[in-house]
């Protein structure tokens, strides 16, 4: 097998195609050329989604601190808790008003520091 793919990857994506230099891999080239095309416009896709939707983001970073702080046994049995409590939209609603400060506080900075 050789070391580097026979087809260049999209951006930030895992080499994928190890083939030998005379072999053609799991896909045609015009296969992988879709399918990085395919790659890219979902990746572009989702980020749009996540500008769209800040409370994911918040909902994700809650999740993470809590379970490197608590680290629980059981990951899936915690996330399971964790994403149907009760109140999840109060806690969302106070990530998001955090988040909204701290962001407001890094402009105040940031034009203080322009001075």
């Amino acid at each position: 097998m050789a070391d580097t793919p026979q087809h260049t990857t999209a951006h930030g994506m895992e080499p994928y195609d190890l083939s030998g230099p005379t072999e053609l891999g799991a896909l045609s080239k015009e296969q992988q050329e879709k399918l990085n095309s395919f790659k890219i416009k979902t990746r572009v896709g989702n980020e749009a989604y996540m500008r769209e939707h800040p409370e994911i983001e918040c909902m994700l970073d809650g999740f993470l601190s809590d379970v490197l702080t608590k680290r629980p046994e059981n990951i899936r049995e915690y996330a399971a808790q964790y994403f149907t409590v009760a109140d999840l939209n109060v806690i969302v609603e106070k990530q998001m008003e955090n988040r909204q400060s701290c962001m407001k506080q890094n402009k105040i900075l940031q034009k203080i520091g322009r001075l």
